[in-house]
């Protein structure tokens, strides 16, 4: 917009004023122009780019480890190799590969030197090495050395040992007494009447047949009163008999109120004679009571059986011991199929 004319002026002046306000936005519009053509020429040169794609983060070629746990490096092996400077040395039994003279163990197979290669022939050893040798004379391969015991371990190995074979060589030898003892445990039982029956002394009209007449209101006595120590009554038989039990009724009978007529047998010693004629005693302990009272008496291939009294219950001056009955009990047939 051109600058209001100040008063006064001529037309003259006014004209070249017009002209030149009218060069100036000829040349300004030029310019901008001008200034058009060069951003076109400058962004036609440009490439235009596309935009960049993501891309994922590479994976580490060490793998994490937790602070504090650090990975630890594999031992480096030397694999064994011959050694070129060796000439003419020792060569190894197992492997044939030279060695230095000195060397116990081959440089390349690490077996010893002093051994017995595969395909050589053992060197049998003295016999107290051999007695000791638990593993048979086998050379263990490197590596495979078994840990070795010592102290009080290997005497208690021997001692352990020594008492299993103890154990068992008992059991052998009486394994016939254990299936016997199992047996007798199990079979019924079956009354045993011997052959003959003798006595150290008997009160007139009981004799020792009484005690084993199966009667309890029968009874024998040694016709001595107090306890009659040392008095017996024996049993024989024909033919090596096996006992289980016996049954002693103490007293003159089996009824209660009899039980004070008489001295009670206390303590009793069977003297049992064997077959092959070895003797062994057994103590019997009986009860201040009326009626039968049974015992073990799990003995084999007996001939003869010896009752000797030791001592009584209410022994007194007036008053002798009896014994009513005295029964044996051994397996029964049935028990044999």
């Amino acid at each position: 917009m051109p600058a209001p004319a100040p008063e006064g002026a001529d037309d003259d002046t006014l004209s070249q004023r017009a002209v030149t306000a009218g060069d100036g936005a000829h040349a300004s519009s030029a310019s901008a122009a001008a200034s058009d053509d060069a951003a076109a020429r400058v962004r036609s040169l440009l490439v235009p780019l596309s935009e960049p794609e993501p891309r994922a983060a590479p994976e580490p070629s060490v793998a994490p480890v937790l602070p504090g746990v650090p990975v630890a490096d594999r031992p480096q092996v030397r694999t064994p190799v011959r050694d070129p400077a060796v000439q003419g040395g020792l060569p190894c039994p197992w492997c044939a590969t030279p060695n230095m003279p000195d060397r116990h163990f081959c440089g390349r197979c690490a077996m010893p030197m002093s051994g017995q290669g595969p395909d050589q022939p053992g060197r049998r050893g003295p016999w107290w090495r051999r007695l000791l040798d638990l593993r048979n004379g086998e050379t263990p391969w490197a590596g495979d050395r078994p840990r070795l015991r010592r102290g009080f371990g290997r005497v208690l190995n021997w001692v352990v040992g020594a008492v299993v074979l103890t154990l068992l060589i008992v059991a052998v030898m009486n394994v016939g007494d254990a299936v016997n003892g199992i047996r007798d445990h199990f079979a019924k039982r079956a009354p045993v009447d011997p052959d003959k029956v003798t006595a150290s002394r008997s009160y007139p009209g009981h004799q020792p047949e009484l005690a084993f007449d199966k009667r309890s209101n029968t009874w024998w006595g040694p016709g001595v009163t107090q306890s009659g120590e040392g008095e017996w009554i024996e049993v024989r038989f024909t033919e090596p008999t096996r006992l289980l039990d016996v049954m002693i009724t103490p007293g003159v009978s089996a009824r209660a109120e009899t039980i004070t007529e008489s001295a009670l047998p206390k303590r009793i010693d069977a003297e049992i004679t064997m077959a092959d004629g070895t003797k062994t005693t057994r103590a019997l302990t009986l009860d201040q009571g009326a009626g039968p009272q049974s015992r073990a008496f799990r003995v084999g291939s007996v001939t003869a059986v010896r009752f000797v009294l030791r001592s009584a219950h209410a022994a007194s001056g007036d008053k002798q011991v009896a014994v009513a009955e005295i029964e044996f009990f051994g397996r029964s047939n049935a028990s044999a199929s």
